[in-house]
């Protein structure tokens, strides 16, 4: 496991850089970023956008983007299918949002004929360094699903499990928050953790994976928690990957490490073929960096988009001629 994004950049650095494309790429903390990405860490940036836009922040702000591509598009739900038919055409390999509104970017991936879905829940993933934490948390979800039930819960930690198994986490310990260790049936989030973790019992997630839950954050982050509580579990105080029970706690405690607690973070969508670069526009020029600088070794340890849509294409070719 890396100890902070430098060191994920640096084993980027190692490897095959690849191409990035950003649809409605006219904002100034997001050109910066992208700037010094291309300059260490990827082969080429694609910006699909409005010229005019792009150059206008990029000469105001003293932002050199005279090394990446730019694609005049100034409607921004065609910057956003552009940037989309890139990926799938193989002249990127992955995507991020750029100045325009989630659904109008997310209705592009999800497109059934045209867009990057293989079949699979997207989910948000937010990796986070504080200093107060001895590695990495894994958040999710805490950007795209509002209310997961069970069977959402466990899409959100196959995704979860893909993504730590890909930055080499082993065994991979998953905590279901909730707000209490024992089940209670007026509170979902204890009901499905404790589902969720007889599935991973029987190796549903698979043999290195230990989910614990229902537990409370501070057992999930805090060794002398769990012994003053007398809570035995292997996750305890050790959690790589931490299941939100809504959206709003994860994006509370997203925002709350972040703003108060000074941590960085990088944020990635999996599910689709290609990792997914979500940024908020409120996300600074090191956090929207970090989210570059992630997806850019996700692609590099990922299985072909193009491959896993054929795939994908075969099996629901399969489905339906046996109905």
């Amino acid at each position: 496991m890396f100890d902070n994004f430098n060191d994920l950049g640096e084993s980027v650095k190692l490897g095959e850089q690849g191409t990035l494309v950003v649809a409605a790429a006219a904002e100034g903390d997001l050109l910066k970023a992208l700037a010094t990405a291309n300059e260490l860490y990827l082969r080429r940036v694609i910006l699909v956008g409005s010229r005019t836009k792009i150059e206008t922040i990029s000469r105001n702000e003293s932002i050199d983007v005279s090394k990446m591509e730019i694609l005049d598009v100034a409607d921004m739900t065609t910057a956003c299918e552009k940037a989309v038919a890139l990926v799938r055409q193989g002249q990127a390999d992955f995507i991020m949002k750029g100045l325009v509104d989630t659904s109008i970017f997310l209705k592009a991936v999800i497109n059934k004929t045209d867009g990057l879905m293989v079949g699979r829940l997207l989910s948000s993933i937010m990796m986070v360094r504080i200093a107060t934490y001895h590695k990495f948390l894994i958040l999710s979800d805490g950007g795209m699903i509002i209310d997961p039930d069970l069977e959402k819960k466990k899409g959100i930690i196959t995704n979860a499990v893909e993504f730590s198994r890909l930055l080499d986490i082993s065994p991979i310990k998953v905590g279901c928050l909730a707000a209490k260790e024992k089940v209670n049936p007026k509170m979902p989030a204890t009901v499905d953790g404790a589902a969720l973790k007889q599935l991973s019992q029987d190796h549903y997630f698979g043999a290195d994976v230990l989910v614990e839950g229902p537990i409370a954050m501070d057992l999930l982050i805090s060794t002398k928690a769990a012994l003053v509580k007398g809570y035995e579990s292997d996750v305890a105080g050790d959690a790589d990957v931490i299941i939100m029970p809504n959206i709003e706690t994860g994006n509370a405690i997203i925002k709350v490490m972040t703003h108060l607690g000074n941590a960085q973070l990088g944020g990635i969508v999996m599910g689709a073929c290609v990792p997914i670069i979500l940024t908020s526009r409120s996300d600074s020029y090191e956090n929207k960096l970090n989210s570059i600088i992630l997806g850019a070794y996700l692609t590099q340890r990922m299985d072909n988009c193009h491959q896993i849509r054929e795939e994908h294409q075969e099996r629901n070719e399969a489905i339906i001629n046996r109905k």
